[in-house]
């Protein structure tokens, strides 16, 4: 089962995330094999970091709680929440076997969430040569769209919103983010 999962910092926790980078780093190479994506977000600066993106594949709901919530940064206090939903790849590949590689262009996570009363899976889009991972956010037992999860290369904010339809969704979310794990 793949999961999405957004760790959002919280205020003031910069210098406690630098302390813990290579304890991230070693929790995070444990599930090396389970990753399809991964990598931190950004504020509109581009440069502080915001959260961090995991999206993982593990074999239940219970699972994918035990790796969020196990993270030495969110039990140290540097996420103020985590986002955690079933996710389903609908690319069937990982970010490393995205075509435009690691650098070149600026990256992107766009979160759709689904509106009171949902409208059903997201198709792909047409052009698929920038999505480096696309997929419906779902609930545990995988029957209900609760929006949709992006990461993809696009020159700016407003292209990368442009990725999903906004008559679809109550809001979306965009963030800068660039690919993660040890270079």
């Amino acid at each position: 089962m793949e999961f999405f999962c957004l760790h959002r910092d919280r205020p003031g926790s910069m210098t406690l995330r630098e302390e813990l980078g290579e304890e991230h780093w070693s929790y995070m190479d444990r599930y090396a094999a389970e990753l399809i994506a991964r990598g931190p977000t950004f504020a509109d600066d581009g440069e502080t970091p915001s959260g961090s993106v995991h999206i993982v594949d593990l074999p239940d709901p219970a699972a994918a709680r035990a790796f969020a919530h196990d993270e030495p940064n969110h039990q140290a206090g540097v996420y103020r929440d985590v986002l955690l939903r079933r996710w389903h790849n609908m690319l069937g590949r990982t970010m490393w076997d995205f075509p435009g590689g690691r650098t070149g262009g600026d990256r992107h996570l766009v979160l759709g969430l689904g509106p009171d009363r949902p409208a059903g899976l997201p198709t792909l889009p047409d052009d698929q040569d920038e999505l480096i991972a696309y997929g419906p956010l779902l609930s545990d037992d995988g029957t209900t769209w609760l929006g949709t999860a992006v990461l993809l290369r696009a020159p700016d904010p407003e292209t990368a919103r442009a990725v999903l339809s906004p008559d679809r969704y109550a809001d979306i979310e965009v963030h800068p983010w660039e690919f993660g794990g040890r270079r």
